[in-house]
């Protein structure tokens, strides 16, 4: 498009574009004290989650790498005022940037996904920053040949990379826009695909005695040292992240990944966890029935045949506490204690995913009293697990991952979002390194609600109806699920009318 001394005239031109946009940063975060406030439209829930938003392809010529870390209010304005910069120079915004991540196999074609294809990893790399986000994917595994076929068959992506494209746009904390995400978007993004099916935890190659490969810690310490050689050698941060599966998968590896750093000679990189949607707990189900699948299975006797099966590897200091019970370290509050790594925990008080384990199902027949008062303990026992967790983010919400959704900004507990609790937790250990170990002062970072209800927090995702496709408000929402005004206003010991009042405001 452009001749070589064009190009070299559009570089310079951006170069200087990007001394004022550093200007522009640095005067903007003088004195910004308010925190962002969320967008107003937030969806997901009950439905399945709309696809990833896409971008067409696009080629880039040059990238500059800033870090926004420092500004940490009046995000809206600051990015107006940029963009507004750089659309007035046509020759830079001519360049469109590559955001998309894209598809590496991994050199060591020993570790596979569980069809013996080769396993990998995507990569968006960003020049000039020393902080690298490397994101494990979820979705739910299998435990024996029967579901696993099935798996297969329906679910072929997460036991192969035969059909895996080339490139994969980045959401929520994985986007490279900081108005989508404010902390992280200029960090080395990297999404590993779940095609493991063993929770992260699998050492078992393919041979003619096993149908499948379950290697799933083999597959993030390989990608690990692929990465060496494309920057994190020279890393200061690795954030291993994930959801659901993939959330368990961080507290099970995330020892392991530093300690391999240390053995590869990089004991300097700062390894830290963010577990999203993978706390679960090993509790009795509402409804017992026969182990069957994922699904149906109670998740104590599921992950009991599931490590035999996959030859499970679990962190050596929660084994050495669970020598012959091994099971127990895939349960966040039994793991997390002997975790040596900072870990931050996101976990909605009600997740989706835990209730269908434990055979709840919300939407159909109303819910009948027994099961109301199931959730309810649910939420409870979930924030008793939580209290100690010095670094965490729970909402009374329904519903199941968030980190990589778009409204993932728009969360807030006390006031606070996700990303700003994230950004002071970083805060904290970024001062506790300088031997400060007070917290930073009006950041807060231990966020779990108090209302007793799902969806009591304003704040929580849409939810429609599944037959409509309506959205549903709080109330709404209680009334389907068969929530009786009368009765809980008469044990809360209050007027039905305030308690309509109470729930709309989301108090």
């Amino acid at each position: 498009m452009y001749s070589k001394r064009q190009q070299e005239r559009l570089t310079v031109i951006c170069l200087v574009h990007s001394a004022l946009v550093l200007g522009l940063l640095q005067s903007g975060a003088v004195g910004a004290r308010r925190l962002r406030g969320g967008r107003s439209e937030r969806r997901a829930s009950l439905l399945p989650s709309a696809p990833h938003r896409q971008r067409g392809d696009t080629t880039t010529t040059e990238s500059f790498a800033l870090d926004f870390t420092a500004v940490e209010d009046n995000m809206d304005s600051f990015m107006t005022q940029v963009k507004n910069l750089a659309q007035s120079l046509y020759p830079c915004s001519a360049q469109k940037l590559d955001n998309d991540m894209k598809l590496h196999f991994l050199e060591n074609m020993s570790v596979t996904c569980n069809d013996g294809t080769p396993a990998g990893y995507y990569l968006k790399e960003s020049r000039g920053s020393r902080r690298w986000l490397i994101f494990l994917e979820g979705g739910w595994y299998c435990f024996n040949k029967e579901n696993c076929d099935s798996r297969y068959e329906t679910m072929r992506r997460l036991m192969s990379s035969s059909k895996w494209p080339q490139t994969k746009t980045g959401t929520g904390i994985l986007s490279p826009l900081p108005e989508d995400n404010p902390h992280w978007w200029n960090a080395n993004m990297v999404f590993i695909p779940y095609c493991s099916s063993d929770v992260w935890s699998g050492a078992t190659p393919k041979t003619d005695q096993n149908d499948y490969a379950f290697m799933g810690s083999l597959i993030i310490k390989e990608v690990v040292k692929n990465l060496l050689s494309k920057g994190l050698d020279n890393g200061k941060i690795l954030l291993l992240a994930g959801s659901s599966a993939g959330g368990t998968g961080v507290l099970l590896n995330v020892d392991a990944v530093a300690e391999l750093l240390e053995e590869l000679g990089h004991p300097n990189i700062q390894v830290r966890g963010l577990s999203d949607s993978g706390w679960f707990l090993d509790n009795k189900q509402y409804l017992c029935t026969d182990c069957v699948d994922t699904i149906s299975c109670a998740p104590t006797e599921a992950i009991k045949r599931g490590i035999k099966y996959w030859g499970g590897v679990v962190p050596e200091r929660c084994r050495l506490a669970h020598e012959g019970s091994e099971w127990n370290c895939f349960f966040g509050y039994r793991v997390y204690p002997t975790i040596r790594r900072p870990v931050f925990v996101v976990q909605w008080l009600f997740d989706e995913a835990q209730l269908t384990v434990d055979n709840i199902h919300l939407m159909g027949q109303p819910v009948q009293e027994g099961q109301w008062r199931y959730i309810q303990n649910l939420g409870i026992e979930l924030r008793n697990t939580l209290k100690d967790v010095p670094a965490m983010f729970a909402p009374a919400c329904l519903s199941h991952e968030v980190i990589t959704r778009n409204y993932w900004i728009d969360i807030q507990v006390k006031g606070t979002s996700l990303p700003r609790a994230l950004h002071c937790w970083e805060r904290s250990l970024h001062d506790n390194s300088k031997n400060n170990k007070a917290p930073p002062k009006g950041c807060p970072m231990h966020l779990i609600d108090n209302c007793p209800w799902p969806h009591c927090n304003p704040t929580c995702p849409t939810i429609r109806d599944q037959v409509t496709g309506q959205e549903m408000n709080v109330i709404q929402f209680l009334m389907h699920m068969g929530f009786d005004v009368q009765k809980m206003a008469q044990q809360q010991g209050m007027d039905p009318s305030k308690l309509l009042g109470m729930l709309s405001s989301g108090s």
